[in-house]
C-alpha cells in the first residue's frame, strides 16, 4: 500500500474514532468505571492512550506513541452483542534500531470484533470471541510490518459484588499477505488482568501485556500498574488514568520502563 494511501487510510479511521456516535445519558461514575473494566461492556468509549518506553537499545532510545481505540458495541440479536474494538497508533521514536534516526507517522492498525453474549454465565463469567486483523496502514518502514494479518481473539472475566473485575484477554495473528521482503509474523498475545474498583468511580488496575513471537522465539513482558477516575469535564463524561510499567523480559535490547497517560471519553447509553 502507498505511503500516500496509508496517510490517508489512517487519518479517516482516527477522525471516524473520534466522533460521539451516540447522545448519552448520566450513569453514575462507579457504574461507568465497573464497565471501563469490562473489554465487552455495552458502553461506547473513546480511549487516547500515551505511552513513553525509555532506554531502548544501544543507544538508549526512545518511543512514544498515542493509541486511539475506540469501543462500539452493537446488538446483534436479543442475546448478543458485537464489540467492535480498533487501535490506531500515531508514533515517535528516536534511535531504537541503532543509530536509525527518528521517525513520526501512523503505525499498523489492529482491528478487533468480539461477540458476547448480553448476559453473563450462570457462574457469572463474561466472555467474547472473534477475529482479529492486521492492516498495514504504516506510514514509515519503520514503524509497521507491512504485513496483513488474522488470527482468533478471545477473553473472559468476572466480575464480583467487592469490585473486583479479573480475568483474561488472548489473541494470535498469523500474516497472511504483504512485502515478501518483509518477516513473517505469528504472534501470540495474553492480557491477564486484575482491577479493584473504590467508590467515586475510582479503579486500581494490573496487566501483563505479553506477547510471543514465534518465528523470533523471543518474549515481550512488561506488567502496567494504573490509577484512574472518572469524572465529568463540562457536559463530557470521561476517565483519566495515570500509570506506569516495568518490562519482565523484552526481544533484544530494552525497554526498561515506561509511562502511560490515557484519557477516555465516555458515551453511556440512555
Amino acid at each position: 500500500m502507498p505511503i500516500r494511501y496509508r496517510w490517508r487510510y489512517g487519518f479517516a479511521v482516527a477522525a471516524w474514532a473520534a466522533c460521539p456516535v451516540i447522545a448519552h445519558a448520566q450513569q453514575s461514575a462507579d457504574e461507568l468505571a465497573k464497565q471501563l473494566s469490562n473489554p465487552v461492556a455495552s458502553l461506547i468509549s473513546v480511549p487516547l492512550q500515551y505511552n513513553a518506553d525509555f532506554n531502548i537499545g544501544a543507544e538508549n532510545g526512545t518511543k512514544q506513541y498515542l493509541n486511539i481505540q475506540p469501543v462500539i458495541p452493537k446488538p446483534i440479536s436479543d442475546d448478543w452483542n458485537m464489540i467492535a474494538r480498533v487501535i490506531v497508533p500515531v508514533l515517535y521514536q528516536d534511535d531504537i534500531f541503532g543509530e536509525s534516526g527518528s521517525q513520526f507517522g501512523f503505525g499498523d492498525i489492529t482491528p478487533t470484533l468480539f461477540f458476547s453474549p448480553k448476559k453473563p454465565t450462570s457462574s457469572g463469567w463474561i466472555w467474547g470471541a472473534g477475529p482479529v486483523f492486521l492492516l498495514p496502514a504504516a506510514s514509515d518502514d519503520l514503524l509497521g510490518a507491512d504485513k496483513w494479518g488474522i488470527g482468533p481473539s478471545a477473553l473472559a472475566l468476572k466480575q464480583t459484588s467487592a469490585g473486583w473485575t479479573y480475568g483474561a484477554l488472548v489473541n494470535h495473528i498469523w500474516s497472511v499477505a504483504g512485502d515478501d521482503d518483509r518477516a513473517d509474523i505469528s504472534s501470540t498475545f495474553l492480557q491477564p488482568f486484575l482491577a479493584k474498583q473504590f467508590p467515586g468511580g475510582r479503579t486500581l488496575s494490573f496487566n501483563l501485556e505479553s506477547s510471543y513471537d514465534w518465528k523470533g522465539e523471543k518474549w515481550n513482558v512488561p506488567l502496567n500498574v494504573g490509577y484512574a477516575k472518572v469524572t465529568r469535564w463540562g457536559g463530557q463524561m470521561l476517565s483519566l488514568q495515570g500509570g506506569v510499567r516495568y518490562f519482565f523480559e523484552t526481544p533484544g535490547d530494552g525497554p526498561d520502563w515506561g509511562v502511560r497517560f490515557t484519557i477516555t471519553l465516555l458515551y453511556p447509553e440512555h
